[in-house]
């Protein structure tokens, strides 16, 4: 199993880090995540094997030799640059703080929104840490999620509804589904509000 974890740094399931527990997890590192290297991500391996792997084929597949250039296999050039890699080591030592800020943040949302019935802040389930990369808030209906979306925006606060469903795209059209009934019911709800460290 191949795990997205990409916006889950510093996230636990039942005390055991998000994105250790498929073969293979991927962590992103993309200017809006918890800690960015400006882009790129983080391949996290339970096999050495595998990740011998994908290393070689992220380096071209080249063989090592003093100085021919012979590729064994299709390779990739997917290594991230020195300069980002020492930008990631610096984001890296202050982990703790972003995660430590970012549950703050998302504290002061609960405690607001307790006042609003009619909203629901998502916090974290039983047995899970969030990082609370991104807050979020459950409205009653379609329409009071359009009001607010309209309201916070008109008056300068960013929020956005969740991405765009992909069966809603015209390119899947024509792609099977079976009706998305939860999937629907929370696109209709949900609203992202801001969650960067610096709120």
């Amino acid at each position: 199993m191949v795990e997205d974890a990409a916006e889950s740094i510093g996230s636990l399931y039942k005390g055991k880090h998000t994105g250790t527990f498929g073969k293979v997890g991927v962590l992103s590192f993309n200017g809006n995540k918890t800690i960015t290297t400006g882009g790129g991500g983080m391949l996290l391996f339970q096999n050495e094997e595998l990740g011998k792997l994908a290393k070689h084929l992220s380096t071209q597949a080249k063989v090592p030799h003093r100085w021919e250039f012979v590729h064994d296999n299709i390779g990739y050039n997917y290594r991230m640059p020195n300069i980002n890699a020492a930008l990631g080591c610096a984001q890296m030592e202050q982990l703790d703080n972003f995660l430590a800020n970012k549950r703050e943040t998302a504290e002061k949302y609960k405690t607001f929104f307790e006042s609003y019935p009619d909203i629901t802040f998502f916090t974290e389930p039983k047995n899970c840490r969030s990082n609370y990369w991104l807050n979020a808030i459950i409205m009653k209906d379609k329409e009071s999620q359009r009001e607010f979306l309209q309201y916070s925006n008109d008056n300068g606060v960013m929020t956005r509804p969740i991405w765009e469903l992909m069966s809603r795209l015209p390119m899947f059209n024509d792609c099977e589904n079976d009706g998305l009934a939860n999937t629907e019911w929370f696109a209709n709800r949900v609203i992202n509000i801001p969650s960067s460290i610096r709120i």
